[in-house]
């Protein structure tokens, strides 16, 4: 087994462990806690992305509740030796699962009124399903009659900003967060005046956590640290499931020795993530080697990562798969709306799970755990994007093709909160 270089304690809060200091925000002068060479292999842990905040229980009221200033909780920065700015960061994921004793993950539903997520206008309030993980295959007490093997990853991996990328991303955020509050289309009708969910997370010294950074710099680097919500050119927060093992991922250098941080770990998620607490999310561990592509971005025109997926399971090939349109559910036509396209899929996948017992809220959260196969299908016929979704039959212990619809056995259970925000 790799040493491991950075550890974690669940028992403790993201702020009192008995090791490094995670981090919340991206900042180019958060000092890194791991120093690795070239070709090393080593082994960090992570927190949950919410830093314990959610139990294994059938309460979902944590979800309802959690405090999104303070996520996510990143392990690193790690150092890597001679890595320079304009080069390629190659990172090899050579192992990932849960920590021990945590071997299992949680999935929600946020409320409205804390974030949303994809389909906030559908499913109001806040939701939770608890999810075992035995090695790579999960299984729910909250959603019967599933089980499959996961497609385990980080949610969040990225390197460091230089201070000028860093200004970019605060810079054009920010205009657009001014635009939207300019146009009172943009604000929804909400008690707060607020746009809901917000169209961007701007830096906030509240709930910072800024690593081993010295206290009195970061209070005031917090104060322009960048939120890790997004994905942007580093990485970060992309949640792609297909990150998962045996992966390599090349990703862009910016400051002296990359410093690498990674997080938000997943047992399993379709792509999307769209309940947004949406993958099967769980503290856990990754055995990374790394490696640097000397003058990589330059040679190869690269300012944003890309990467090789792996080639380990879950191997289904017997799937169920819904089409959606760019025509709302309220029958307005958009020109070429992929969000739309994809909602109307989604929204489709959903009310075909109820035919089979599941509530609508299980059936959401399905898929966001399942490992679906999101595609824009179509994107050059005007007026129409056409985007699918594909569900696996293999994930399921009875057959959801349509031939099996028919007498309904009744899966639902109580995963809604009955006291929302």
């Amino acid at each position: 087994m790799p040493e491991t270089r950075f550890e974690v304690d669940t028992s403790s809060d993201p702020d009192d462990q008995p090791g490094p200091t995670p981090h919340n925000r991206w900042h180019p002068d958060i000092p890194a806690t791991v120093s690795v060479e070239p070709g090393e292999t080593f082994r960090l842990e992570m927190l949950d992305w919410t830093g314990g905040q959610i139990g294994n229980d059938d309460d979902p009221n944590d979800v309802r509740d959690v405090e999104l200033e303070q996520v996510h909780y990143l392990s690193g920065p790690v150092e890597v030796e001679g890595a320079e700015p304009g080069d390629l960061l190659r990172v090899d994921l050579l192992d990932l699962g849960p920590l021990r004793d945590m071997e299992w993950g949680f999935n929600g539903i946020f409320s409205q009124q804390n974030g949303g997520g994809f389909l906030t206008d559908h499913f109001p309030d806040a939701a939770k399903t608890v999810w075992d993980v035995e090695g790579t295959v999960v299984s729910s007490r909250h959603v019967p009659d599933v089980r499959y093997e996961g497609k385990i990853h980080p949610g969040l991996i990225g390197t460091a900003p230089s201070r000028e990328l860093l200004e970019e991303w605060n810079s054009r955020e920010g205009e657009l967060i001014d635009r939207h509050m300019d146009d009172p289309e943009s604000i929804r009708n909400h008690p707060t005046g607020e746009s809901e969910p917000p169209v961007a997370n701007p830096p906030t010294e509240e709930a910072a956590l800024m690593g081993e950074m010295d206290p009195d710099e970061a209070e005031e680097a917090a104060a322009e640290g960048a939120r890790t919500v997004p994905g942007r050119e580093n990485g970060g927060n992309c949640d792609i499931k297909d990150l998962s093992l045996g992966t390599t991922i090349y990703f862009p250098v910016y400051v002296e020795g990359a410093k690498l941080s990674m997080g938000d770990m997943h047992a399993s998620q379709g792509d999307g993530e769209i309940s947004f607490c949406g993958g099967i999310e769980m503290a856990g561990y990754a055995d990374l080697r790394v490696d640097v592509v000397k003058d990589g971005m330059e040679k190869h025109s690269v300012d944003h990562p890309i990467f090789q997926p792996g080639h380990r399971g879950p191997d289904f090939s017997d799937w169920v798969t819904f089409e959606g349109y760019s025509v709302t559910e309220d029958g307005e036509q958009r020109y070429m709306d992929a969000h739309v396209a994809y909602r109307r899929a989604a929204l489709e996948a959903i009310d075909y799970l109820a035919n089979f017992g599941y509530s609508r809220e299980q059936a959401y959260m399905l898929l966001s755990t399942v490992p679906v196969e999101g595609r824009i299908s179509g994107i050059v016929d005007v007026p129409n994007v056409c985007a699918t979704l594909s569900l696996p039959n293999e994930a399921f212990e009875f057959d959801i093709t349509p031939d099996s619809l028919g007498s309904v056995e009744d899966r639902s259970r109580d995963v809604v909160t009955d006291d929302p925000l």
